[in-house]
C-alpha cells in the first residue's frame, strides 16, 4: 500500500505489485513509484508542479486493483464542497430567471450565470467544512468529513483557492449578465459562509433563519440578470426560499438532536420543546406552500401550479405527521419531503418557462 501526503490531501493506493522504490516529483507529477510490474504515476489533480511531497509507504500484497488518485480526489472535493447542494442553489437561480418577466437571456448567459452560482455555492460549502472541522469532529453525522479525518489537510492554500474561485465566479457573472446579479451571488456565499457559519451557528437558534437568505439571494441573482429584481414573482419565490430553509434544517436537527446538543449548536429542536419545534416546522411549511402558489397570478402557468401544489402537499403532509407523532424517523421523512417539495417547485418553474413561455 502506498500513502501519498501532499499539501491538500492524503490518498492511499493499493497495488498487487510490491513497491521497489519511490521516485520523486517531476514536471507536475506528484509522485512516481517503481514496482515489479512497472511504474505507478500519481498526478496531483489540483495544482501541478508541487515539490513538497512527503511519502510513507509500506509493502503489502493485495489482489485489489490500483485505486485512481484523481477519482478519489474528485470525490473528496465533491463531498467537501457540497456540490449537490450547489446544484440546488443553481436551480434556485435558474428558477429566478424563469419566473421573472424581464429581458430574455441567451443560452450562454444562462449557462455562465448557473455555473457562477454553482461555483460560489460550492466555495461557501467547502469553507463551511474547513471552518467547522473541530465542530464536525464532535458530531457523529459529520466526523467522517475529509477535513476532520485529515484526508484533506486544512491550511491556507484552501483559503487561497476558494477565494480565487469565488472571485472568478463573480467576475464571470458580472461580465455575462450584470453587476447586480454578481452582487446577489456574493451575498448568498457571504451569508452562508460567514454570517451563518462563522457568526451565528453556535451562538443563536435563529442561525438558519438568517442563513436561509442564501437561497433567496440565488433567486434574486436570476431575477437581477433579467433586470426584473422588483417583479412580484421572483420576490415571492425568494420569500419561499427564505421560509423553506429553516424547516428543512430543523427537521434534520430534530433527527440529529443529540449530535447538535453534544456539539453545542443551538438549533431550534435542541433549545425548544418537541411540540414547539415541530409546530414551527409545520407553520413554516404551510405558509411557504401557500406563498409558492401565488406566482400563478403573475404569469406562471399550469406546469408550475402542479409542481408547486403536489410538492407542497407532500411537504405539509410530512410536517403534519411529524407534529402529531414526533420521532426521528418522521423527522428524516420530513427532511426528505422538503427536498422533494423544493425540487418539484424549481423544476416546474423552469419547465413552465421553457415549454410555455
Amino acid at each position: 500500500m502506498i500513502r501519498v501526503r501532499c499539501l491538500f490531501c492524503e490518498i492511499e493506493i493499493r497495488s498487487s505489485a510490491p513497491v521497489i522504490a519511490p521516485v520523486f516529483a517531476f514536471q507536475g507529477w506528484s509522485a512516481v513509484y517503481l514496482t515489479h510490474s512497472g511504474l505507478i504515476f500519481i498526478r496531483h489533480s489540483l495544482i501541478s508542479g508541487l515539490n513538497r511531497v512527503s511519502l510513507s509507504h509500506q509493502f503489502q500484497e493485495s489482489g485489489e486493483k490500483p485505486t485512481s488518485y484523481m477519482a478519489q480526489t474528485i470525490k473528496l472535493i465533491y463531498q467537501t464542497a457540497k456540490v449537490r447542494l450547489g446544484f440546488l442553489i443553481m436551480a434556485c437561480a435558474l428558477a429566478g430567471i424563469a419566473v421573472s418577466p424581464g429581458n430574455e437571456l441567451s443560452s450562454w448567459q444562462v449557462l455562465v450565470l448557473g455555473l457562477a452560482v454553482l461555483v460560489s455555492s460550492s466555495v461557501s460549502g467547502a469553507f463551511n467544512q474547513l471552518y467547522e472541522r473541530d465542530l464536525d469532529a464532535r458530531m457523529k453525522r459529520t466526523r467522517g468529513r475529509a477535513f476532520v479525518t485529515g484526508k484533506l489537510r486544512a491550511n491556507w492554500y484552501w483559503l487561497t483557492v476558494l477565494t480565487v474561485l469565488l472571485i472568478a465566479s463573480l467576475v464571470a457573472a458580472a461580465l455575462a449578465t450584470n453587476v447586480a446579479a454578481a452582487i446577489y451571488i456574493f451575498l448568498g456565499a457571504f451569508t452562508y459562509g460567514i454570517v451563518y457559519t462563522v457568526w451565528l451557528k453556535t451562538r443563536a437558534w435563529m442561525n438558519i433563519v438568517i442563513g436561509g437568505l442564501a437561497g433567496s439571494f440565488a433567486v434574486m441573482a436570476g431575477a437581477a440578470a433579467t433586470e426584473a429584481t422588483l417583479a412580484p414573482a421572483p420576490l415571492i419565490l425568494a420569500m419561499v426560499l427564505f421560509l423553506w430553509t429553516p424547516p428543512h434544517f430543523w427537521a434534520l436537527a430534530f433527527a440529529c438532536k443529540k449530535d447538535y446538543a453534544a456539539a453545542g449548536v443551538p438549533m431550534l429542536p435542541v433549545v425548544a420543546s418537541e411540540a414547539l419545534s415541530t409546530g414551527t416546522i409545520l407553520a413554516h411549511a404551510i405558509v411557504l406552500v401557500v406563498l409558492s402558489l401565488l406566482p400563478v397570478w403573475y404569469g406562471m402557468s399550469w406546469i408550475y401550479f402542479i409542481g408547486a401544489l403536489s410538492g407542497g402537499a407532500f411537504f405539509v403532509y410530512a410536517s403534519v405527521r411529524l407534529y402529531l407523532e414526533p420521532s426521528v424517523s418522521l423527522a428524516w421523512r420530513t427532511f426528505a419531503a422538503s427536498i422533494v417539495q423544493l425540487g418539484l417547485l424549481l423544476t416546474a418553474a423552469i419547465l413552465d418557462h421553457v415549454l410555455l413561455a
